[in-house]
């Protein structure tokens, strides 16, 4: 029972991964079809993200905790809110499923299955975007998943809304989308010599937010359940 247990957390961590992020590139790739104005095209690729997202976290949350982001899963280790097993299943789901979502958003639009984005993302604006927006992502995940835990989908999906319009980077906010969204030469791309960067500053954000929000919102009476399964969704 245990492996089976085990095994639809992984399952659906990768799927839901996969479809969280052929709703980010796939609405791009409308968007830029439909529209010449970035504007507007921005405007639509966020909204689609968020609905998604919205609706992933309240399917795949009750299974896996929805985390669909490994730096979600890192800072829940941190917290010893997760097994270091269970978390490298996690975040090995996570990739797998963000490429597999990349390739799917690709096909869907008639589009090569691999393309090397040639998007440029890059300086420190773009850096200091990214560590800002994985840390309040962080932040969200922590604060709202002690307190409330019922609306953290919500919140989540409100907070990646914002950040894809106050950040300068549109806030990815996740490294296994960060991987995946080099895969796609689209209007959600990022250059592959980009990756790194976005990657540390993610990192940086995640471990900031993980220290900050753990000691301003601590966890309430019990230990969470530390069979990878997390009351709070992530992104």
């Amino acid at each position: 029972m245990r492996v089976v247990i085990v095994r639809r957390h992984i399952a659906a961590e990768a799927i839901g991964t996969a479809l969280l992020v052929a709703a980010v590139i796939g609405s791009g790739i409308m968007a830029q079809r439909l529209t010449g104005d970035r504007a507007v095209a921005l405007l639509a690729n966020t909204i689609a993200t968020g609905g998604a997202l919205v609706a992933i976290l309240l399917v795949f949350g009750p299974i896996s905790g929805a985390h669909l982001n490994p730096a979600v899963t890192l800072c829940m280790v941190a917290m010893k809110a997760q097994t270091r097993r269970s978390a490298a299943g996690y975040i090995a789901a996570q990739v797998v499923g963000a490429i597999a979502g990349a390739i799917l958003a690709n096909a869907m639009f008639e589009l090569p299955l691999v393309t090397w984005s040639t998007t440029p993302r890059a300086g420190a604006a773009q850096l200091l975007s990214e560590a800002v927006a994985t840390f309040g992502l962080v932040g969200v995940v922590i604060a709202v998943g002690r307190t409330r835990a019922a609306i953290t989908p919500f919140a989540v999906a409100a907070y990646i809304v914002a950040a894809y319009w106050f950040t300068a980077s549109t806030s990815f906010a996740n490294p296994a989308i960060t991987i995946a969204r080099a895969l796609s030469d689209t209007f959600a791309g990022i250059r592959p010599v980009d990756v790194a960067g976005f990657l540390l500053a993610e990192a940086i954000g995640a471990t900031t937010g993980a220290l900050v929000f753990g000691w301003l919102v601590p966890m309430p009476g019990a230990t969470a359940d530390r069979s990878g399964q997390e009351p709070a969704a992530g992104a």
